[in-house]
C-alpha cells in the first residue's frame, strides 16, 4: 500500500503540481495530513493570527492515477479515516458569520477520549471524522486549497467520511489527487471558519471511471442512505440553485421520468442542505435517498 506523508503537501491545487506518486487505478494509498492549521497551534496561548495564511489548508499530495485521462471520472472510495487524540478551534474577529460578535482570538484544545470530543466536564461529543479538504487538479487557473469548486477542494462536506464515495472530475493527465483539513466532528455551516481540526491519516481506493458521469453535474458524494450533489457559488443561494439543478440533471439521466415529474419528486424527496457558509465560495448539497435511485441500474447505485 501506498503512503504519502504529510510533508509532501500543496497550498493550491494545480494541472502544473508534481505528481508525489503515481499509482494504478483500483489502488489503496494512505494519505497522511496536517491539520488545516499546519499543526502550527499547539496550545491555548497560540492564536488564528499566529499561523499565517501561507499555512491555512495544506492538503496532502497529489497523487497522479495512471489512466485517467481529461473527461474521465476519478471514484475516491473512503476506506478509512483515523484521527489524532486531539483537536484545536479558534474564532477571530472578521471571520466567520459571528466575526462581528466574537470578542478577539479564542483557541481552544479539545481532547478525544473514547470516539467523543471532550468539549468540557459537562458536554461531549461523538466524533464523526471526515475530510474537509479533497480535491483534483481543476481544468484552468490554479485554485487555492481552501477555495471549494467544481474539482472539489475545501467543501467541508461533513457527509465525506467513511465509507462514503466521491466522485471528482479528471481535468488533466493523472487527475492529481490531494486532501486533507480533517476534523473530528463538525456542524453544517462550519460558522466560526473551523470544526474540530484534527492531523490524522486517510485510507482511498481510487478507481478511474470512462463515460459514467458528464463533468457539469460532478462532485457528486454516495453516503449512507443518499446520493448528493455539491456546488460551491459566490452566494449561498446560487451554491443550492446549483446543486439542485445538478441533482435534477443527474435524475433525469438516471429515472425513467420526464423534466416535470422529476422536479416534483426531487421536491418531496430531495433535501437541499448547507456544507459551509464561511469559506471564500459557498457550499450547498442536494441530498437524494439511494432507495429510490437503487431502483435503477447505476455506477452510483452500486457505490
Amino acid at each position: 500500500m501506498e503512503v504519502i506523508p504529510k510533508e509532501k503537501m500543496i497550498l493550491a491545487m494545480s494541472k502544473s503540481n508534481n505528481p508525489v506518486k503515481k499509482v494504478d487505478s483500483g489502488s489503496t494509498v494512505v494519505f497522511d495530513t496536517f491539520d488545516c492549521f499546519s499543526n502550527q497551534i499547539r496550545t491555548e496561548n497560540d492564536p488564528f493570527s499566529s499561523v499565517g495564511w501561507d499555512k491555512i489548508n495544506p492538503a496532502t499530495g497529489p497523487l497522479y492515477v495512471n489512466n485517467a485521462e481529461i473527461g474521465d471520472v476519478l471514484k475516491v472510495e473512503i476506506l478509512d479515516i483515523k484521527i489524532a487524540s486531539k483537536g484545536v478551534m479558534t474564532t477571530a474577529t472578521k471571520l466567520g458569520v459571528l466575526g462581528d460578535i466574537v470578542t478577539g482570538e479564542t483557541t481552544k484544545i479539545i481532547e478525544i477520549i473514547d470516539n467523543f470530543a471532550v468539549f468540557n466536564e459537562r458536554i461531549k461529543i461523538p466524533v464523526n471524522p471526515m475530510i474537509g479538504v479533497i480535491g483534483t487538479a481543476p481544468y484552468g487557473d490554479s485554485i487555492p486549497t481552501g477555495t471549494p469548486g467544481s474539482h472539489g477542494g475545501n467543501m467541508d462536506c461533513k457527509r465525506i467520511v467513511k465509507d462514503s464515495v466521491l466522485y471528482l472530475p479528471v481535468n488533466t493527465d493523472g487527475a492529481l489527487l490531494s486532501m486533507g483539513d480533517l476534523h473530528a466532528v463538525m456542524a453544517d455551516g462550519e460558522i466560526v471558519i473551523c470544526g474540530l481540526e484534527i492531523p490524522g491519516e486517510v485510507t482511498v481506493k481510487v478507481t478511474v471511471l470512462k463515460n459514467e458521469i458528464p463533468h457539469n453535474l460532478l462532485p457528486i458524494l454516495v453516503e449512507g442512505n443518499h446520493v448528493m450533489t455539491i456546488a460551491s457559488a459566490k452566494t449561498l443561494d446560487e451554491a443550492a440553485k446549483n446543486a439542485t439543478i445538478n441533482m435534477h440533471s443527474f435524475l433525469l439521466d438516471k429515472l425513467n421520468l420526464g423534466i416535470d415529474e422529476t422536479g416534483m419528486l426531487l421536491s418531496l424527496v430531495g433535501d437541499l442542505r448547507i456544507c459551509q457558509i464561511v469559506d471564500p465560495l459557498m457550499t450547498a448539497r442536494m441530498e437524494f435517498p439511494l432507495s429510490i435511485l437503487n431502483q435503477y441500474e447505476s455506477e452510483i447505485s452500486k457505490k
